[in-house]
């Protein structure tokens, strides 16, 4: 099971852009999927979870210009930056607690990560 992340690039402030992640394999069940970033020369931070019932939790950063949404049918999950600002700079990683077929045991998961880079 793997998670890829997909949808980064090269914006101007202001600008938005939507990055995705896709549980791909034998995957039984996905419960928590969060969203992290590691800015440049900085470490990595939470940007934004949300459970399997689609209840959102946003890091203060995030909060009124990120949307986080996942598909459960499709084990994938979204983020809709809006007004994007140089500090949201950052390689995006996306991270699920997730159960693969035939397994007794939940995994965390981490993407490759995808980035994104806002020019001002």
């Amino acid at each position: 099971v793997q998670l890829q992340a997909s949808g980064g690039g090269l914006v101007q402030a202001g600008e938005s852009l939507t990055i995705s992640c896709a549980a791909v394999g034998s995957v039984l069940a996905v419960h928590t999927m969060a969203w992290y970033r590691r800015p440049p020369g900085k470490g990595r931070e939470l940007v934004a979870s949300i459970g399997h019932d689609g209840r959102a939790a946003y890091a203060g950063s995030a909060k009124g210009r990120f949307t986080i949404s996942r598909d459960n049918a499709k084990n994938t999950m979204d983020l809709l930056m809006d007004t994007l600002q140089p500090e949201d700079t950052a390689v995006y990683y996306c991270n699920a607690n997730l159960r693969q077929n035939g397994a007794s045991v939940w995994e965390n998961v981490w993407g490759q990560g995808t980035q994104v880079t806002v020019s001002s």
